[in-house]
């Protein structure tokens, strides 16, 4: 069977979804993803759906629940890349993706999971961690 490959980068993870996903694959890449947070400690999960042209109502409830299983695993999920008719469709269909962040594009959504990532950042020793004043 396909997997969808899961990538590293920093505290986040990025998924690429290159192909339509057929319910399998779907129901594959949410177990997937929950092992990779919880293996990784991941707070934020990318899923660029792009390249995705067409969704059904299993797909758009997936992207629910992958939010939704992220969310209690203590990362952030957002869906990036979604092409207006796929948008049109998951309205259609009444689902709304509640609980799902979304972003126009990659860049976007990087930027929406950045503070989370920042957060959890040690203070590199360069720079004073909060609070402390520089001594320049």
């Amino acid at each position: 069977m396909e997997r969808i490959p899961i990538l590293q980068m920093g505290r986040c993870l990025l998924v690429t979804i290159q192909v339509d996903l057929q319910d399998q694959v779907a129901l594959q890449l949410q177990d997937d993803l929950a092992a990779r947070i919880e293996k990784t400690g991941a707070n934020g999960v990318l899923i660029d759906i792009s390249a995705l042209e067409i969704v059904d109502s299993f797909i758009g409830r997936m992207l629910s629940s992958i939010s939704g299983i992220a969310r209690v695993l203590d990362a952030t999920t957002v869906v990036v890349g979604m092409q207006p008719a796929v948008a049109i469709t998951l309205v259609e269909l009444g689902l709304s993706l509640e609980g799902v962040r979304t972003a126009l594009n990659v860049e976007r959504g990087m930027a929406m999971l950045r503070p989370a990532d920042e957060a959890d950042a040690p203070a590199t020793p360069d720079a004073p961690a909060q609070g402390e004043p520089h001594h320049g």
